[in-house]
């Protein structure tokens, strides 16, 4: 699949907190749903009840470094170019990239086929 590009729009974004399936862990939330292009794209959230300022970068920057080294996995496990959307949790600052990288590959996502 080689990449993914980034989910810009409010719409993208709501279509998937409305019917994307989702997975809830201590890190973060993922949704997901199947997309009709060549890639998967990525979303980030992180809202005030993370923290200030930096630590909300900070855990955006950490659920984008684990997605990047995730992807290939994701890939494989879903079957199908998806849109995600990784919403961070009060500890997602906190973590390091590998500990959300470790979440991410013990999380359990559906085939979409």
């Amino acid at each position: 699949m080689g990449g993914y590009s980034t989910l810009k729009t409010t719409n993208e974004f709501q279509r998937l907190f409305k019917k994307g399936r989702s997975v809830v862990t201590y890190a973060f939330i993922c949704y997901y749903a199947a997309n009709d292009l060549e890639t998967n794209r990525l979303g980030v959230v992180a809202s005030k009840k993370v923290g200030n300022a930096p630590a909300r970068s900070r855990a955006k920057r950490i659920l984008r470094e684990a997605f990047r080294a995730a992807e290939p996995t994701l890939s494989a496990k879903i079957g199908k170019p998806c849109d995600f959307v990784f919403v961070a949790r009060a500890k997602t600052p906190e973590l390091k990239s590998t500990k959300v990288l470790k979440q991410i590959n013990e999380i359990r996502l559906y085939r979409l086929d």
